[in-house]
């Protein structure tokens, strides 16, 4: 493994070095990433360097018994684990997690041409209500930025507004990772969890 890292020319080790410690920092690598400077997307260096160089980093993190799983289709690399998967997400991002997937299946399918989907914090809230998985529960604004934050973390999503001013019009955009992030078995996991916790604040 180390004779096809010293082949390399420095500036690419340099490369694939940043590329592994990014991969180790927020899980995912999108192959294209919002710029809100520019206000496009724009495409993801660190991808291409992980797509260039896939089976060196297959190798390197199965030392550490980690998968290195490539979504070609949504363009996305990211790594999954069988003993640790990243940290585990509060209550609420759980919820925002779950609610973010829902959304961003609803309007795939009003608008299949396009991965890259567009919703506000309103719209998650009101499928908070539909649901019923915050009943009688007021969310805070400290929660509600530290789980926006996480999200953006692991590149679930992008703020487009700013952090300091979070209200119900905020925009934000859902990136494909949400597939990854959560699967059908999470999903019924979340529901079973938020069905339990209701019957026994009502008992």
């Amino acid at each position: 493994m180390t004779g096809y890292y010293n082949t390399l020319m420095l500036e690419e080790q340099e490369e694939l070095s940043d590329a592994i410690q990014l991969l180790q920092s927020q899980t995912y690598v999108l192959e294209k990433k919002y710029d809100k400077r520019n206000s496009r997307y724009h495409l993801n260096k660190a991808y291409r360097v992980c797509e260039k160089h896939l089976d060196f980093i297959k190798e390197y993190f199965k030392i550490a018994r980690v998968d290195v799983i490539e979504n070609t289709q949504y363009g996305i690399i990211g790594l999954k684990s069988s003993v640790v998967q990243g940290e585990k997400f509060s209550k609420l991002t759980s919820v925002f997690v779950l609610l973010l997937k829902l959304l961003f299946d609803e309007k795939m399918g009003e608008a299949s041409n396009s991965i890259h989907i567009y919703v506000t914090l309103q719209e998650v809230y009101e499928k908070i209500q539909l649901f019923h998985v915050w009943e009688n529960k007021s969310i805070s604004p400290t929660d509600l930025k530290r789980t926006l934050a996480v999200l953006k973390r692991y590149q679930v999503i992008e703020v487009l507004d700013p952090m300091a001013e979070v209200t119900p019009e905020t925009k934000l955009i859902i990136y494909p990772t949400i597939h990854m992030v959560l699967n059908p078995e999470d999903v019924a996991a979340i529901l079973e969890q938020y069905g339990t916790e209701e019957e026994e604040e009502n008992e």
